[in-house]
């Protein structure tokens, strides 16, 4: 299943259909032994003879793939790859899955309260806002109110001819009215509490008293983990609020909870790739890389000169440009009109050249060849490059620039996990990687090996050799926002 992905991480990567693609071979469906649905039965109940052709024909199939597979990963130069990351990272995450992290029940319980306390305020400051009280978990009654009583302009209706309310439109129409910008923050909240605060008690093993999350190494095209039950890779960190359920992520006794985060490591795959001097530079004198921007396209004298505001745009110039972020895009996400965000981007790329030329180097490669790679080898295609449909060739062009940026930081980090799994083994070490969210990796260290702490930062940081320094921001502490702040 990993050869598949890595040879076309957009295909459906089951064996029956892996079968027919790659073999023109369709086998014995697994219901026509055992049936569907409710009266579905087990395979202890199928006869013998019909048994085992179905079992011999999987691992026949099975054998005929990884031949196929073996021989197409190394006409694709993915055989590195596979074999220095995406295989051994396999064990390494079941590692991770067995081992499971520590959560605080009681901490959650108190945290779930006093969410709905803020919700409660929330909804009452809404209702005298909006002069009534309604439904504000139905859009088709908070368009009403939006729309209609306030008079806010309205954007697109959805497929139903009812008003859309979602994010998007909320945040822009919060430069009008308080009650979007509430509705957000009570939405915020409420996800908080219905996806962390109670959720994450039902998922803790019996067995364990440990949460045992499943991470899913062939589900992003970019090459990034995912993970389930629960996801952790979408625990929100940007509100104080947000912060506070990390807090529940606890070590057992007697160790303590190390987060270790790479610092900005797109930004710096953006240097190395590009090849641009000035990001290059600012990047090995260690400055500040947001400051260093906002005083090349404000065109201030020095980096004495930048204000908050200033960094605050140019951060919002960094994280977007280099994935395809237009005028209109920026003008939205910094409240600033589109004549202003389009002199912005100009100004970016005047005083960084060599990223407009990544940038176009980029969708010129996908055009001619179909697929854009990491810096390891790992392959996107991109077969809506050739699209006549505008939107379906826009976002294969951004994912085009996108794809080596997020791949390779992915790889990196990966390669920093089979690294370090391993010599936590081969040691026989106490302490244990627990958590992979990102850019960050969770570990939990046995108090008498706290001196492990800076190894584990060192072989993160010399995890790949780039023009630019790779940085580690970490710490310790008795739950991971300790750990994290």
């Amino acid at each position: 299943m990993i050869a598949a992905y890595l040879v076309d991480s957009s295909q459906r990567l089951k064996m029956d259909d892996l079968s027919i693609t790659y073999l023109n071979y369709t086998p014995i469906p697994i219901t026509d032994l055992i049936g569907s649905g409710k009266d579905q039965k087990s395979m202890a109940d199928v006869p013998l003879d019909e048994l085992v052709p179905y079992a011999c024909e999987d691992a026949d199939i099975t054998y005929q793939l990884y031949e196929y597979l073996k021989q197409k990963l190394a006409a694709d130069l993915l055989t590195d790859v596979a074999h220095s990351l995406d295989f051994p990272l396999s064990r390494v995450l079941a590692r991770m899955e067995q081992k499971g992290v520590s959560i605080d029940k009681n901490l959650l319980a108190d945290f779930s309260e006093a969410l709905q306390k803020d919700m409660d305020m929330l909804e009452a400051q809404i209702y005298e806002l909006a002069g009534e009280r309604f439904n504000i978990q139905s859009p088709a009654q908070l368009g009403t109110i939006l729309f209609e009583k306030l008079q806010l302009p309205a954007g697109k209706k959805t497929k139903t001819g009812k008003y859309s309310t979602n994010e998007a439109v909320l945040s822009k129409l919060a430069h009008h009215h308080q009650v979007p910008n509430l509705i957000l923050e009570y939405r915020s909240l409420s996800k908080l509490k219905s996806t962390y605060s109670d959720a994450l008690p039902s998922l803790i093993n019996e067995q364990t008293n440990r949460i045992h999350t499943d991470y899913n190494q062939c589900v992003a095209a970019t090459g990034r983990l995912a993970s389930s039950n629960p996801n952790l890779q979408n625990i929100p960190i940007r509100t104080a609020r947000s912060r506070e359920i990390r807090k529940a992520f606890i070590p057992q006794q007697g160790f303590q909870i190390m987060s270790a985060d790479y610092s900005q490591i797109e930004l710096r795959v953006i240097a190395h790739i590009s090849e641009d001097e000035q990001m290059i530079s600012a990047f090995k004198s260690g400055e500040d890389i947001h400051a260093r921007t906002a005083m090349e396209i404000f065109q201030l004298d020095n980096i004495t000169q930048v204000t908050s505001d200033h960094r605050r745009k140019a951060k919002e110039v960094n994280f977007g440009i280099p994935y395809g972020l237009s005028a209109f895009g920026l003008a939205q996400n910094l409240g600033i009109s589109n004549a202003e965000a389009k002199q912005m981007i100009e100004a970016y790329f005047e005083r960084f050249p060599r990223i407009l030329n990544y940038i176009e180097d980029s969708k010129n490669f996908v055009m001619e060849h179909g697929y854009v790679s990491t810096l390891l080898g790992r392959r996107r295609y991109l077969p809506d490059i050739e699209s006549p449909n505008w939107n379906l060739r826009a976002f294969a062009e951004r994912a085009a620039i996108n794809m080596p940026i997020q791949g390779t930081a992915a790889d990196i980090i990966k390669s920093a996990m089979i690294s370090i799994d391993q010599w936590l083994i081969n040691e026989g070490f106490k302490s244990r990687m627990l958590l992979q969210v990102h850019d960050e990796l969770i570990f939990e260290i046995h108090e008498d090996e706290q001196a492990l702490c800076s190894i584990i930062v060192n072989k993160m940081e010399s995890a790949s050799e780039l023009k630019v320094p790779l940085k580690v921001d970490w710490g310790m502490g008795a739950h991971w926002l300790e750990a994290h702040s």
